[in-house]
């Protein structure tokens, strides 16, 4: 799957609009000093929040980064989305759009086209949302399900070290892939992406799900989180 074209350099005012909205709208002071790194796979796939424009050049220059996934997906207005954009196409990166919801049941469609990107893109590559806690999280676990890691080590990456709070809404995140692991406790060994082609029900995920009021409050209120 081949990666769109970048966009044409901004103006020295777009710039400028980017970089306000992105740290006192988008909350990117807040990722200055918390990076919420991570390693999924080393010299494959790495993890992280919304990076700056000088955090993306690091990881590039330190990881030989080639492309770039944005779960966010592409934010009309949103300053983090431009300059992430301007600062990949500066590098050479690819860069990818592949939306998800952090607190709903993920849609088969969208699992599907990231497992076509992993398969096409080149490595090593970069995946973040906005906090990468929760989306994040759940693309860096579909990756090592597609590896042939099992379940548990998909779980473990949606973790409290990296801000992930099962308890809340983003939890149907966790139960996405405790639905596949019943699978195949209960029925045997299956592929993850024929289950996900064959038997995922994210309907009846999502009606199951059930969240703790705290946590909402604490993900929602406090953290505010995506």
């Amino acid at each position: 799957m081949p990666a769109p074209p970048p966009s044409p350099p901004p103006s020295p005012q777009r710039r400028a609009a980017a970089w306000l909205n992105s740290l006192f709208v988008d909350h990117a002071l807040l990722r200055i000093p918390w990076r919420n790194w991570g390693v999924v796979e080393s010299g494959r796939l790495y993890r992280s929040n919304h990076p700056l424009p000088w955090q993306l050049r690091q990881a590039a220059r330190r990881f030989g980064l080639r492309t770039v996934i944005n779960l966010r997906g592409e934010r009309a207005g949103c300053g983090s989305d431009r300059l992430g954009r301007w600062e990949a196409a500066a590098l050479g990166l690819a860069h990818y759009d592949a939306p998800f919801e952090s607190r709903g049941a993920p849609h088969r469609e969208r699992i599907l086209r990231l497992a076509e990107i992993y398969r096409t893109m080149a490595e090593p590559a970069l995946i973040h949302c906005k906090s990468g806690a929760d989306r994040t999280g759940l693309a860096a676990g579909i990756w090592l399900l597609l590896q042939g890691r099992p379940v548990e080590a998909a779980m473990a990456q949606l973790a409290l070290r990296f801000g992930h709070v099962r308890q809340s809404r983003t939890g149907v995140l966790d139960a996405f892939f405790a639905l596949y692991a019943a699978h195949l406790r209960e029925r045997g060994p299956k592929p993850f992406l024929d289950w996900v082609r064959e038997d995922y029900d994210e309907e009846a995920l999502r009606r199951a799900h059930v969240s703790r009021a705290w946590a909402d409050r604490l993900v929602d209120g406090v953290l505010r989180r995506e």
